[in-house]
């Protein structure tokens, strides 16, 4: 054992490392979420259905290619504890860690070749330096180290500061964010197959608005992913 293990060790007896899924103290060679609690997620597996639950919903909206999602959002539940630590409390590094256990699903279910670039759902600025990063290109990040696809998070801008959608309903969530995105003329998309990522997808306005700018601006074909599914 290496000095700095010993070290780490020694600090883990009074400040121990806690699974943001469930409070538990992690183990040695645990991660941010604790191997139980990986395993008891509750995982879609859209990436074993072309004709998922969450394509379905969204084809009558949007024409994507694939709808991917990896896990089931409740509230008061685990995935919510996780994201929300992810977000509010100063974590990014859970979106990178989700990002590359799914990127590992999606590599086996042989979707690697399926993507030219990865594209995350931007944050406005004023919100990104506030929060200090973006939680979804945190996600595309760790999606990028797997599938070893590029990540592109400043592709699309978002022009207008917009409420929080949490209380919204679907219209009021559409008209909230139909005019905030804008291309970035510094990364043309025409002619590729973009995987468009976000954190949580609700109604998928958002997702909707982002979906219709990558289109209008010749992308070949836009897929969807993100971390959980509400």
């Amino acid at each position: 054992m290496s000095f700095a293990e010993m070290v780490n060790d020694f600090i883990s007896l009074f400040f121990p490392r806690c699974c943001w899924a469930c409070d538990r103290a992690l183990v040695k060679g645990e991660e941010l979420i604790c191997s139980s609690c990986m395993l008891e997620l509750p995982q879609t597996a859209y990436h074993t259905d072309r004709e998922n639950p969450l394509k379905v919903r969204l084809a009558n909206r949007a024409s994507i290619h694939y709808g991917l999602a990896f896990l089931k959002f409740t509230k008061s539940s685990r995935v919510q504890k996780v994201l929300h630590a992810l977000k509010y409390k100063n974590h990014p590094e859970i979106g990178v860690m989700l990002g590359k256990v799914y990127g590992e699903k999606l590599k086996g279910a042989g979707l690697q070749q399926a993507f030219d670039c990865i594209i995350p759902v931007p944050l406005h600025a004023a919100r990104f330096r506030k929060r200090g990063y973006n939680q979804s290109e945190r996600f595309a990040e760790g999606l990028s180290l797997i599938l070893e696809i590029p990540n592109q998070p400043s592709t699309l801008i978002r022009k207008t500061k917009t409420q929080t959608q949490t209380r919204k309903n679907k219209l009021r969530r559409w008209e909230n964010v139909s005019d905030v995105f804008v291309l970035n003329r510094q990364y043309p998309v025409d002619g590729l197959r973009v995987l468009l990522v976000d954190d949580v997808v609700t109604t998928g306005a958002t997702l909707e608005a982002c979906i219709d700018v990558l289109r209008k601006e010749g992308c070949a074909s836009v897929s969807i992913a993100c971390i959980a599914e509400a």
